[in-house]
């Protein structure tokens, strides 16, 4: 197997630059730890204990914060049970066509207004609670807020966060610090984790674009580390991490409703995220990696690929640019944040909430039987009344002489 990757998958025109051999890059142990694809085998764990990590975290402090911030879940009408409903619901579609919907009545008895609200009812049954999306917001928001504060504190003293040539100097033959490791490891495993769960986490209606980003950024981190690229993959994921633990800290206080404090961080966010992704994104990073690591080494697939991973994720930032910039226009000319455009808003296609409507909750019999109930109250209360009236007028009648 060994011999199988190392001529197909590890050769050393694909990660290195031409003339350079594996064996040329080999250190002593006492000149410090080189970069080896084989490193990367202990995120696959690490990403299934970030998970187990997690599903602890969500239930032993993040649900007693929602709590404590006054998180309030919105009751929902459960839809009743109807097994033709339910499995068209589960397998061909969560809204029926109108011609499915004539088709189902005819099948279950039911008119078309019952059936659309039943299917509205059932969708609207599946859609996260307020808890759910607060302890997802915050288990984001810690480990961004650790990664940041981590990866700021490795880097701020080393030469090549202030002078990006100093990225290329050397290159291939760069040891890598311990701190430059686990922060290369910690991050990839947290990605993986994050695409693992992308089947059960909420999904937003930027979900493909978080998709792509999450598998964007795992081959760049796997690719930049494999290649050597370490020195500007960290800048790269600092650079990421310096916005993204305040958009969650934002949607925390957003679910909490604390509509202050949400719209301020928000304002944070969106020139944080304005100035890292569209300004030191392109001009610090993208030149670098495209421009300045030629003066130190010929291009070779490895510079290929990497400015072409750097190019989807400024993409990406592009998009949601859009969408922030959007956003602060609802704050300056509105007054107030509505929905959060990048990503909080679920990809469910009925954003109605329920309605009141009692004659639609159940089949035809429990309505007949709650509106006779509603009518011998009705009833009751009119008798009521009209005895009343008789009291207080035979009352008034027995005062009058007295009165005279």
């Amino acid at each position: 197997m060994e011999a199988l990757l190392n001529e197909w998958l590890w050769q050393e025109e694909y990660w290195l630059p031409p003339g350079a051999r594996w064996k040329d890059i080999e250190m002593k142990q006492s000149e410090g730890h080189i970069p080896l694809p084989r490193d990367l085998i202990y995120t696959l764990p690490l990403a299934f204990a970030f998970i187990a990590l997690r599903y602890v975290f969500e239930r032993l402090i993040a649900v007693p914060l929602s709590k404590y911030l006054g998180v309030k879940d919105r009751i929902r009408i459960r839809a009743p049970s109807i097994p033709k409903l339910e499995a068209f619901y589960k397998q061909n579609s969560r809204q029926p066509s109108q011609s499915e919907g004539v088709s189902l009545g005819k099948q279950c008895g039911l008119s078309q207004r019952k059936i659309q609200t039943w299917f509205r009812h059932r969708r609207n049954q599946d859609r996260p609670s307020n808890t759910k999306k607060f302890c997802e917001a915050s288990w984001r928001f810690v480990f961004y807020l650790i990664a940041f504060t981590a990866g700021l504190g490795s880097l701020i003293n080393t030469p090549w966060f202030w002078d990006h040539r100093e990225c290329w100097r050397g290159y291939p033959k760069q040891s890598v610090a311990d701190a430059h490791y686990w922060y290369y490891i910690l991050e990839l495993s947290f990605y993986l984790s994050l695409l693992l769960c992308v089947s059960v986490d909420v999904k937003r209606k930027d979900f493909k674009e978080q998709v792509v980003h999450h598998i964007a950024t795992i081959f760049l981190i796997g690719f930049s580390y494999c290649t050597n690229f370490v020195r500007v993959g960290t800048f790269v994921m600092l650079v990421h991490d310096s916005s993204d633990f305040l958009l969650e800290s934002a949607k925390m206080f957003h679910y909490a409703e604390w509509t202050r404090t949400c719209d301020s961080l928000f304002v944070v966010f969106a020139l944080v995220f304005l100035v890292t992704r569209l300004v030191v994104f392109p001009c610090r990073v993208v030149h670098s990696t495209l421009v300045v690591s030629l003066e130190y080494f010929q291009p070779f697939f490895g510079y290929f690929f990497f400015n072409a991973l750097l190019f989807v994720l400024q993409a990406l930032h592009i998009f949601w640019a859009y969408l922030i910039l959007r956003m602060v226009y609802k704050f300056v000319f509105l007054g107030k944040v509505e929905r959060d455009e990048r990503s909080d808003e679920e990809s469910e296609v009925d954003y109605n909430e329920e309605e009141d409507e009692p004659e639609e909750e159940g089949d035809e019999c429990n309505w007949e039987h709650r509106k006779g109930t509603i009518n011998s109250k009705l009833a009751s209360l009119a008798n009521n009344c009209v005895l009343n009236n008789l009291t207080n007028q035979r009352n008034i009648n027995s005062r009058m002489p007295k009165a005279r």
